[in-house]
């Protein structure tokens, strides 16, 4: 499937104010530039979560590199509206609102593609799609995307607006790894019956793919409570060590081989992950350097298949 300009792999500014500072993202990004990434994903909720973060954070130190270096026209630039309790919700006027909002704090006059972080059962979908269409036909947003949507609910929006003549939703950006597969259920299929690209995000299960949380392994890390979780299923264990046997086959790290496994599945434009290192960096590219057999592909999906 073509990239259409997003490159291998979508890095995820959601680390931006939380795990990474100012001085860290500028050289993180920079060296994400140097190893040809193209695109980067943030939302007016990153990193709120933080204590004494409000949120809008990751989109200000984006728009502050992106600025400094001048590389905007460079990158493909993501960002979300719905889930900060600053500006919750799809309303129009919250809508209209909050891409104010990130357009300042990205200090750029367009976003390539912007997202509902989540539905909005509250608004009527009229409104909120004609909403996201009049951002796009006032040059604000190239183009739209849905995020945690259920499969009804998204194929509602489409047909809405292909009815109606509006924009819409030509991508989808869902929680997909080795370890979390229920989109592949009802979401997947309707996203290959309406023409839907997927940018899976938690593609590396909160670094749990990488596999640095082993039985018995202790992590200093922030998401070290969330990863280590999954070592209580036993398929989740017996998939570090078949992602091993394949990373030493492939002479890279076992998070290369999961994001290529991801990268392989149907629908997928291209996965996005956050780093915190270089070497972290590194292992998203090196998953472009090798291709997965049709064997490979078959042993990993077996080993987590629900």
């Amino acid at each position: 499937m073509s990239d259409k300009g997003f490159g291998p792999v979508v890095f995820g500014g959601n680390v931006f104010g939380w795990t990474v500072e100012r001085e860290a993202a500028f050289r993180i990004l920079d060296a994400f530039a140097d190893f040809g990434g193209l695109a980067l994903d943030s939302a007016d909720v990153y990193p709120s979560w933080v204590p004494g973060r409000q949120g809008g954070e990751s989109e200000q130190m984006i728009g502050d590199w992106l600025l400094q270096r001048g590389r905007r026209d460079h990158f493909k630039i993501s960002t979300k509206v719905g889930k900060w309790a600053a500006q919750r919700g799809l309303s129009p006027g919250n809508i209209r609102s909050a891409v104010e909002g990130s357009l300042r704090r990205l200090q750029t006059d367009y976003i390539d593609v912007y997202y509902a972080h989540e539905d909005d059962q509250a608004v009527p979908q009229a409104e909120y799609l004609q909403a996201f269409d009049a951002l796009v036909k006032e040059g604000k947003v190239r183009e739209l995307g849905a995020s945690n949507f259920s499969a009804a609910r998204l194929s509602s929006a489409l047909s809405f607006s292909r009815a109606n003549g509006l924009s819409g939703f030509r991508y989808s950006q869902d929680c997909w790894s080795l370890v979390e597969r229920e989109i592949e259920q009802v979401l997947v299929p309707t996203l290959e019956r309406e023409g839907l690209q997927e940018f899976p995000y938690y593609a590396l299960a909160s670094g749990f793919l990488t596999g640095k949380y082993r039985p018995g392994a202790r992590v200093e890390s922030a998401r070290a409570g969330g990863a280590a979780e999954y070592l209580k299923d036993p398929r989740n264990v017996q998939l570090l060590a078949v992602l091993d046997e394949l990373a030493s086959a492939y002479d890279v790290p076992p998070a290369a081989v999961a994001l290529a496994w991801l990268r392989a599945q149907p629908t997928v434009i291209a996965p996005i992950a956050s780093a915190r290192t270089l070497d972290q960096l590194r292992a998203f590219f090196q998953s472009t350097s090798f291709q997965l057999t049709a064997e490979d592909l078959s042993r990993l999906s077996a080993v987590t298949a629900r």
